[in-house]
């Protein structure tokens, strides 16, 4: 009976793709023509396993499926010293050797355990005060981003200790829990440190989703944000705006996790620069300009202009895996806790991306990340205390939360937050403070029941 059903839904679901796909003009959709088991709108893929965060959007032309496949070879390809016959420039210093080895299987990032490496995470710095264009002030001798490892010959900048501390809270029901508060120290740097230095560690965030997300209309995203908290329901979340390299100006930042990020191309040519090493015609020069790791190396760019632009059209065409058990009671029980809590005015459930008639596969599409792509006040607990453009030292961007239910598959762990000090998804719930502090006693004063119902719910998406 149950496989009956399920059959029903996938053909159900598979119906409206197959009616959406058959309207090609981007502009002709209705909304009813979608649903919420269609997180990415008609780029939604079915694949609930481990390649859930890794398949093209399904509709792409050939051409485009081309430019595609070039992007994903490259998104794993690993870089190595100079001179080589393949993929020369790593470094000298840097943080890891290819896109993959921190977005494993195009997804989330964690801490290391102990006695480990840093991987998947990495440490931003910066000093009191802002750049030429109103960003972090780097830290005079390390720059902007800490990069932990080096080639043969080339000193790291420093090393990282993370130390937990358990602390004990109690939900309204008696049941107990804790979090896990880390606290990070570079050791060993090469040179002395200056005073003042704040640190902010970053998981890498999933890459699926979003080129959907990109296509989001400004004014769609601002008409969300309520900075002065004018309707008095203690949310105001507010726009980023970060300096676009690419257009000389500050513009709406989207992407990472203050949203300090404008375009797709600037994130991917940042992590190729400031990550592995690597140059390229948006940032031309060596992350350790000006440091005595420099190789005086300032020659042709590390990563060709048209492998660039195929890495940043790979991360813009990776689908978003479909819902699953979204009929489910529980899991609709779930969802209306989710909205009770006011988590939905944040994790905004559902977007629309803009016209464009140049790319009709994300044209206009109603999709459902629950995210506002604005950045909120969080609370003390969870804040890094380094201003980042326009977001401060307690901002963060709301994450969105499709495919959050596949990370424990895709990834192997269920690490959240910035840092992935959470170690669930009821524990990340916990760690919100600031603007969303009356969701979090919303969210203690359920009972077991209703709690498992909620997570229910967010496996869901």
């Amino acid at each position: 009976m149950r496989k009956d059903k399920i059959f029903i839904q996938v053909l159900m679901v598979v119906g409206v793709i197959v009616s959406i796909y058959s309207c090609v003009e981007p502009d002709a959709l209705n909304d009813s023509d979608y649903s919420e088991w269609l997180s990415g709108g008609s780029q939604t893929v079915f694949d609930n396993g481990a390649g859930g965060f890794s398949t093209a959007f399904p509709h792409l032309t050939a051409a485009r499926e081309k430019v595609h496949s070039i992007g994903d070879g490259a998104f794993g390809q690993t870089f190595v010293t100079a001179p080589a016959p393949q993929n020369p420039g790593l470094g000298p210093i840097f943080n890891n050797v290819s896109c993959t080895s921190c977005h494993i299987n195009d997804g989330r990032g964690k801490p290391p355990l102990p006695g480990e490496q840093l991987s998947s995470l990495l440490i931003r710095i910066s000093i009191p005060g802002t750049d030429a264009h109103g960003g972090p002030n780097p830290v005079p001798g390390f720059g902007g981003q800490l990069q932990q490892r080096g080639v043969f010959g080339a000193q790291p900048e420093a090393s990282v200790r993370i130390d937990y501390t358990e602390q004990s809270y109690t939900f309204a029901d008696g049941t107990p829990y804790s979090l896990r508060f880390p606290t990070y120290t570079l050791e060993n740097p090469y040179t002395t440190l200056p005073a003042g230095v704040m640190l902010s560690p970053r998981v890498a965030p999933p890459v699926f989703g979003l080129g959907l997300l990109e296509a989001v209309d400004e004014a769609d995203i601002l008409a969300l944000a309520d900075p002065d908290d004018r309707n008095d329901d203690g949310i105001s979340g507010k726009p980023n705006y970060a300096w676009n390299v690419a257009e000389g100006k500050m513009t709406l930042g989207k992407f990472g996790w203050k949203a300090a990020n404008p375009s797709l191309l600037q994130q991917s040519a940042g992590a190729y620069n400031e990550d592995m090493g690597i140059t390229n015609f948006v940032f031309p020069h060596e992350s350790a300009t000006g440091q005595p790791q420099y190789d005086g190396r300032d020659d042709e760019y590390e990563v060709s202009d048209s492998l660039l632009y195929s890495v940043a059209f790979y991360i813009r065409t990776l689908g978003v895996p479909a819902r699953r058990a979204a009929d489910d009671a529980g899991v609709l029980q779930g969802k209306k806790l989710f909205t009770d809590g006011k988590c939905s005015q944040c994790h905004v459930p559902r977007l629309r991306t803009k016209t464009d008639v140049a790319f009709p596969e994300i044209s206009n599409q109603v999709i459902f990340p629950y995210t506002d792509m604005l950045v909120h006040d969080m609370g003390p607990n969870l804040a890094d205390n380094r201003p980042d453009f326009d977001a401060s030292g307690v901002e963060w961007r709301t994450s969105p939360l499709w495919g959050i239910g596949l990370t424990r598959i895709v990834n192997g762990h269920q690490n959240f937050l910035h840092d992935g000090r959470a170690r669930t998804l009821l524990e990340a719930i916990m760690w919100h403070g600031g603007e969303a502090e009356a969701s979090k006693e919303f969210v203690r004063t359920l009972s077991q029941d209703d709690r498992d119902k909620l997570i229910k719910f967010l496996e869901s998406l």
